[in-house]
C-alpha cells in the first residue's frame, strides 16, 4: 500500500485491502514483476498496482490468472476467490453512497471493521456520539443548501454508523474532545443539553472512554486538527490514521512512522486531558446546568 488509501465511488473494505496486500506479497514472493503480471492480463501495469493497493475491485478472472501465474495451488485459489467475492460485496453503507463524500467512504469502511478507534475532535462532538438533533444542526451548517430530505438522509447515515457501538464485537472507542467543542452552541440550549446527556450516558459504557481537554490546558500536539486512529483485528492490516485536509479531502496514513507520530500525539493529548479533567462525567453534568440558564 501507499501512504494513502483510495477514495472514490468504490470504497475499499478491510478485506479488500488485506487481499490486495496478499496479492502483492504473492507476486513479489514468486519473483514476478508488475510489468509481467500486467502482460499476463493484457492490462496496464497501473491496473496491477491499483488491485494491490485496493483502489479497484478484485475482478475474479484477473485474480485467478494472477494466482496461477504466482504458482498458487488450486485449493488456495478457491479460498482466495471466495474471499475476493466477499470483498466485492457492497457494504451496509451502499444505500447511503450519495450522502458520502468520495474521500469519506473509506473511513466508514474502516470504522465498521476496526477493533480500536481513537478520536481527537477539536470542533464538534464526534459523529459516533452525536444525537440526532445535534447531528442535524452540524450537517446543516456544512450543507446549507441541502433539501430537508437530503439533509435527513445524511443524518440517518450518521446515526446508522453508531449502531456498531452496540454490537457484540463492538470496537473500543477512545474519544478526546476539546472544551471548545462542548461549549460551541450547536442547535440551541435544548439540543446542547441533550447532547451532553448523551455523552454522560456514553461515558458509562464499558467500551467507551471519554476525555476532555480544557482551554486552560494550553497548546498541545493535537491542535493541528481532527484525527482518527484505527486498529484492526486482522493481523495482516496495519494501523491507519485518518486526517482531514480542508473541506473537501482527507488523507489515510498507514506508514509506520506516520502512524506512530500521530498515535504518540493522541496519547499525549489524552494524558493531558486526564490530568486537567480527571472526572469527565462530573464535568459534563456541570456543563449541562450552564445550558439550563
Amino acid at each position: 500500500m501507499t501512504d494513502t488509501l483510495p477514495s472514490g465511488s468504490s470504497a475499499p473494505t478491510v478485506l479488500r485491502i488485506i487481499l490486495g496486500k496478499r496479492l502483492k506479497e504473492l507476486r513479489e514472493g514468486s519473483g514476478v514483476r508488475i510489468e509481467a503480471a500486467a502482460k499476463a492480463l493484457r492490462v496496464n501495469h497501473l491496473t496491477i498496482r491499483r488491485m494491490e493497493n485496493a483502489q479497484v475491485g478484485l475482478k475474479v478472472p484477473y485474480v485467478k490468472e494472477l494466482l496461477r501465474l504466482y504458482g498458487v495451488s488450486d485449493d488456495e485459489i478457491g479460498e482466495f476467490i471466495s474471499m475476493a467475492e466477499q470483498a466485492n460485496a457492497p457494504g451496509w453503507w451502499y444505500p447511503f453512497r450519495d450522502a458520502l463524500p468520495d474521500w469519506f467512504r473509506a473511513y466508514v469502511s474502516l470504522e465498521t471493521d476496526a477493533q480500536v478507534i481513537r478520536v481527537y475532535e477539536p470542533h464538534y462532538v464526534t459523529g459516533l456520539l452525536q444525537t440526532r438533533d445535534y447531528a442535524r444542526a452540524v450537517i446543516r451548517a456544512g450543507f446549507p443548501h441541502e433539501s430537508q430530505e437530503a439533509l435527513e438522509h445524511r443524518v440517518d447515515l450518521r446515526l446508522r454508523r453508531q449502531a456498531l457501538l452496540g454490537t457484540p464485537d463492538a470496537p473500543t472507542l477512545w474519544v478526546v474532545l476539546e472544551e471548545a467543542a462542548l461549549r460551541r452552541d450547536v442547535g440551541g440550549p435544548v439540543v446542547m443539553r441533550g447532547q451532553l446527556e448523551r455523552l454522560i450516558e456514553a461515558s458509562e459504557q464499558p467500551n467507551i472512554t471519554l476525555r476532555i481537554v480544557p482551554l486552560a490546558a494550553g497548546p498541545h500536539p493535537g491542535t493541528g486538527g481532527h484525527l482518527t486512529y484505527f486498529r484492526f483485528r486482522e493481523r495482516e492490516l496495519q494501523d491507519i490514521v485518518y486526517t482531514e485536509v480542508g473541506l473537501t479531502s482527507a488523507v489515510y496514513l498507514d506508514q509506520r512512522p506516520d502512524v506512530v507520530t500521530h498515535l504518540e500525539a493522541l496519547t499525549r493529548v489524552s494524558l493531558l486531558a486526564a490530568e486537567h479533567v480527571p472526572d469527565p462525567r462530573t464535568y459534563l453534568m456541570h456543563l449541562c446546568k450552564e445550558f439550563d440558564k
